[in-house]
């Protein structure tokens, strides 16, 4: 049976949960929804089943509407994560339930249930309880229940969970064995990728309710679009460099753009992605006629066996200004690192902690290209153009896409304001890369707030003038943990950055975010932190070594970058002086420095400075 999904959502308290679904499953395949906690993969599995109604999409079973039918109208089995057998009834009888009430005859029940029993490899455990049986045992029951009707499509939702690895491995052969020979459309979830690997003719890859890439296991390994994909499927390297008169710079290194790769202007951003086993290590220099792609020499940092197999850490000093989305830096490192997989035989002692090596690629894979997500949210009025002059300083920096949202109140004409909004683009964004539209009717706040949760933006700018904006604001950092930008006056360009941090695991996120565009814009870095009193020894060592690992972060991936430590007697004197002292186009201000400042900050920050200000929550 063929499923057909059609822009399906589900929101919980105005959150969306699941944000315009759309798939396609063929008849007699089997599809696995692969997803961290809390991406809505499940949400769309029982939606499908009926047990959740969506609140927009159609759900189509072989050309059927089904989308408001009830749960037993329409042919779905579903097996729970917890198996859920009915510990008052043996295993025939609850295999049997379903035909029971569905009015089959004893004799047909009998048969069908001996049928399942030998199918799920059961027979002569028919007349024991739940008690009496392993986990996966209990869950080979829960299937044979889900199958006894002959439904045209079985659900599982993160069925192998609860059970140890040996017995995970050997159910989810067994289910392979028993779908195929069926031919039953099946779904799974799970967060299990290897499990995810072994099951699916296709994998379709979920993140915070959307629907991020679709393919077969090896296509979303080996030649993903996506750069979530890439990352979060299986282990991987993915660096970012930039496209310089057809070759990729990566630091001093240089590589071909594949024929098979997507298109890239010259000096647009463009992410390579090549996993940890096809890296190739040796010590000596590669020859120009090996078919390699030299990275250059590095130092080995990290060196674990693992059993058949050992993973390194090589540093590389030729990536330098390059930045690595897998693995990050960590805090404080100065140098580039690559992961790499080798077959424990094929290791050497020249391969040990601290050894030179020279590391090479026989391939990679290019991404789609990729840029910021900025949601810019207007109004017919003179805030609104400066905070576009901004956004689109931005958004040409990073290759991004302006989301441009305009709220009409309940008694206006969205077509008014969707007109309005084109003209905006023309008038104020006409050198943006990519602007996109978005009409909402209804309260200003919530439907904001509604759009950042929905949207999948990285930042929403906005002007700041009223009592409204400032509560949206807040809500935004706090609700919703997204960077917000607002614009008391638009800069003529973004040359330099003035970070504000402190000292501890907050403080990384600001550094990070503002660096990220400081890099991409071409924009200098100064760190600032505000000392505002007699501290201990200690603590003032503590606050030296954050700020150098800092300034190590940031110069790895190719930002100019200095840090000042400043006595002031408030965080806000601190930071006025330096930025009114040193013309900085953009402050950036993060969760820990938000926390010292007094309930209204933006009364003595914003209102006292032309200048934009970044406000980065405590990211992830």
């Amino acid at each position: 049976m063929t499923i057909l999904l059609n822009n399906l959502s589900k929101y919980y308290a105005d959150l969306a949960v699941v944000k315009d679904v759309s798939l396609t499953i063929e008849d007699g395949e089997m599809f696995v929804l692969l997803g961290s906690s809390g991406s809505g993969k499940s949400t769309v599995l029982r939606m499908i089943a009926g047990l959740v109604q969506p609140d927009n999409g159609r759900i189509e079973l072989h050309g059927h509407d089904v989308t408001y039918f009830p749960p037993q109208e329409r042919g779905v089995g579903f097996v729970f994560q917890n198996y859920s057998v009915f510990r008052h009834m043996t295993v025939a009888q609850n295999i049997a339930f379903g035909l029971r009430i569905r009015g089959v005859s004893a004799a047909a029940q009998k048969e069908r249930t001996a049928e399942l029993l030998e199918l799920v490899e059961l027979t002569g455990l028919g007349d024991r309880y739940a008690r009496q049986l392993s986990g996966g045992q209990q869950q080979r029951v829960a299937l044979a229940r889900a199958l006894a009707y002959e439904p045209a499509v079985l659900l599982l939702d993160e069925p192998f969970g609860a059970l140890d690895v040996k017995i995970r491995t050997q159910l989810r052969r067994r289910l392979k064995e028993i779908q195929r020979k069926l031919h039953v459309t099946t779904i799974v979830v799970t967060h299990d990728q290897e499990e995810a690997f072994e099951l699916a003719d296709r994998i379709g890859v979920m993140e915070r309710g959307e629907l991020m890439e679709v393919g077969t296991a090896q296509e979303l390994y080996y030649r993903p679009h996506t750069t979530f994909a890439a990352t979060f499927v299986g282990g991987g390297n993915v660096l970012a460099g930039r496209m310089e008169s057809g070759q990729i710079r990566l630091g001093s290194v240089t590589l071909p753009l594949p024929e098979d790769a997507p298109p890239h202007d010259d000096y647009a951003p463009v992410r390579i992605l090549f996993r940890p086993e096809t890296v190739k290590l040796q010590s000596r220099p590669f020859l120009p006629e090996e078919p390699i792609f030299p990275l250059g020499k590095g130092k080995v940092v990290e060196h674990a066996f693992v059993g058949m197999t050992q993973r390194l850490k090589v540093e590389l000093d030729s990536l330098h200004g390059v930045r690595p989305l897998q693995p990050r830096l960590d805090f404080g490192q100065g140098t580039v690192s690559i992961q790499c997989t080798l077959l424990a035989q094929e290791t050497t002692e020249s391969m040990v902690d601290q050894a030179q090596i020279w590391v090479g690629l026989p391939h990679f894979h290019v991404l789609d290209q990729a840029g910021m997500r900025l949601l810019l949210v207007v109004a017919d009025d003179a805030k609104s153009r400066e905070t576009a002059v901004v956004a689109q300083q931005i958004a040409v920096a990073t290759g991004g896409t302006i989301t441009l949202l305009g709220i009409a109140d309940d008694k206006s004409d969205p077509a008014v304001l969707s007109q309005f909004l084109r003209t905006f683009h023309a008038e104020n964004l006409s050198h943006a890369p990519r602007v996109e539209y978005r009409v909402r009717q209804g309260n200003h706040i919530d439907l904001v707030l509604l759009e950042a949760n929905e949207g999948h933006h990285e930042m929403v700018i906005m002007p700041l003038d009223d009592s409204q904006e400032h509560e949206l604001l807040w809500r935004l950092l706090d609700a919703v943990r997204i960077p917000v930008l607002v614009v008391p006056q638009a800069r003529p360009q973004l040359n330099k950055v003035l970070i504000c941090t402190a000292v501890g695991e907050p403080g990384k996120g600001d550094i990070r975010f503002g660096g990220r565009i400081a890099r991409r814009a071409r924009a200098q870095v100064t760190l600032l932190h505000i000392d505002t009193g007699n501290r201990p020894l200690i603590e003032q060592q503590q606050a030296h070594d954050f700020m150098q690992k800092g300034q190590a972060l940031l110069r790895a991936v190719g930002v100019a970058t200095e840090s000042i430590i400043e006595t002031a007697v408030t965080p806000q004197s601190g930071i006025m002086q330096e930025l009114n002292a040193g013309d900085y186009d953009l402050l950036v201000l993060g969760a820990p420095v938000l926390s010292k400042l007094d309930s209204s900050p933006d009364a003595t920050i914003i209102n006292q400075s032309d200048r934009p200000v970044l406000f980065v929550p405590m990211l992830d």
